[in-house]
This record gives C-alpha cells, structure tokens and sequence, in this order.
C-alpha cells in the first residue's frame, strides 16, 4: 500500500501549515506533518466526508470525469485535498496558510508530489 509514505517534501509549498496522507474510506491518516495547533487527525477525518460527499454526487449526476482535487477556502487558510490517481481509496490533503500560499503553484507542487508515491 503507502508503506513509508515521507511527506517531508510538501513542507516546501510556500505557506505549508500540514498535510495528511488519507484514507478515504476509513478517514485515518497514513501518515502527518506539521499542523501546528490544528489536528491533522480530526481534520483528515472530517475531509474524508467531504471526499466521500463529492463522489456520492458525482455518482447521483452520472458524471464520468474524475475529481482531481477540491478546494476549501477559508478566510485565512485553504485547505487542498488531492484523491490520488495510483490510489482511489486514498487522498492528500494540505492546509495552507492563504496570506503566503500561491494556490495555483500549490496545485502544481501537489500533483508533482503525488506522481512520486509508489503504491505497489
């Protein structure tokens, strides 16, 4: 599966607050870093609703594209949650602090991270 997942590089994206390796089904985490005060923990389970939310209607609308990653905007914060092309099951998910981050180099970063997780 995501054995040995090291998260360390998503450390690099400019206003990085934490990420989270996620099961989507069952909302644990594979793995953390950073978060601060915040607990990746709660926050990785309560985004795996959101994941599983998005599929339900994905499926209801019959939409047959694939999501490739959700975007929480809070005032001070976004929160980018990535569901992994080698691991439907699984999803990234990065909070960013929104005063430093460059959203658009986030997205960047986050799918260029996910190409180096080998799942076999």
């Amino acid at each position: 599966m995501a054995a040995n997942v090291r998260l360390d590089a998503l450390s690099e994206i400019a206003g990085f607050i934490g990420a989270a390796l996620v099961d989507g089904d069952s909302g644990m985490t594979l793995g953390t870093l950073g978060g601060g005060a915040i607990n990746m923990e709660v926050a990785a389970a309560g985004n795996a609703d959101v994941v599983r939310a998005k599929r339900r209607v994905a499926n209801a609308l019959g939409l047959t594209d694939v999501v490739e990653d959700i975007l929480l905007t809070l005032s001070k914060q976004y929160h980018l949650i990535r569901p992994l092309d080698g691991n439907k099951d699984l999803f990234l998910y990065v909070m960013l602090d929104r005063t430093h981050a460059n959203l658009a180099m986030a997205r960047h970063e986050l799918k260029s991270f996910e190409k180096t997780l080998d799942f076999k």
